[in-house]
């Protein structure tokens, strides 16, 4: 039976056979290698129990919709990276749910917001000279949704004590930017070396907070 420990370092094993197969540009290796480690950290939350209670639900949602992202953006296509970029877009809103069905703390959210309406605008004026005006909006919601993901990470971090979920989200922005930066500033293999081991960790993370400090689920 695989345990999520195994699933965990099968998931890093196939992210390490991903940055190998896209920098010996094998197209078939790098579809195998990437929906595996996706197919891992979905399975990391459902071994966990996640499916049992309510926010392990929340999150068994926000990684199937990350692992239909993946898949998508396998493709250079524009409409596929659209499609994809909305499936992420729907992954961020249904793990800011999650945090927001356990408890939050408001003065911490509103000091989060105030830095993440800083780090988004910063973003964006980085960012939006280089997006095709086809995907200037997309790309703004996206930014906004994600950063809104972080605000209600640092609530309910702040207000339960479980400052891994506001770790993976911190992960998956800081993800976010490489992908950003390799589909509209610069295409670069780099990108992806460091992009996709913090994704995945943030994936893996997430998926791992069904459980509490103490070894149940909240």
């Amino acid at each position: 039976m695989l345990t999520p420990v195994a699933l965990t370092i099968a998931c890093f094993a196939a992210v390490a056979a991903l940055l190998v197969a896209d920098w010996r540009g094998l197209a078939a290796g790098r579809a195998i290698a990437k929906l595996a480690a996706s197919t891992c950290f979905v399975l990391v939350a459902v071994t966990l129990g996640a499916l049992e209670f309510t926010y392990g639900q929340w999150i068994v949602g926000a990684l199937v919709l990350g692992w239909l992202g993946d898949a998508l953006l396998l493709s250079r296509a524009p409409k596929a990276f659209m499609v994809g970029l909305a499936a992420f877009l729907l992954s961020h809103v249904l793990y800011a749910v999650a945090f927001a069905s356990g408890s939050l703390s408001m003065p911490a959210m509103a000091v989060a917001a105030l830095l993440a309406l800083v780090f988004g605008v910063g973003v964006l004026r980085w960012l939006l000279p280089h997006t095709p005006d086809n995907f200037k909006v997309p790309v703004i919601a996206y930014v906004v949704v994600i950063l809104g993901m972080c605000v209600a990470a640092t609530g309910h971090a702040h207000a339960s004590g479980r400052w891994a979920v506001l770790a993976g989200a911190l992960l998956f922005t800081a993800s976010d930017i490489s992908v950003a930066r390799d589909r509209f500033v610069e295409q670069s293999w780099v990108n992806r070396l460091w992009g996709w081991p913090t994704y995945f960790a943030a994936q893996l993370v997430l998926a791992w907070t069904v459980v509490n400090p103490t070894g149940g689920t909240p």
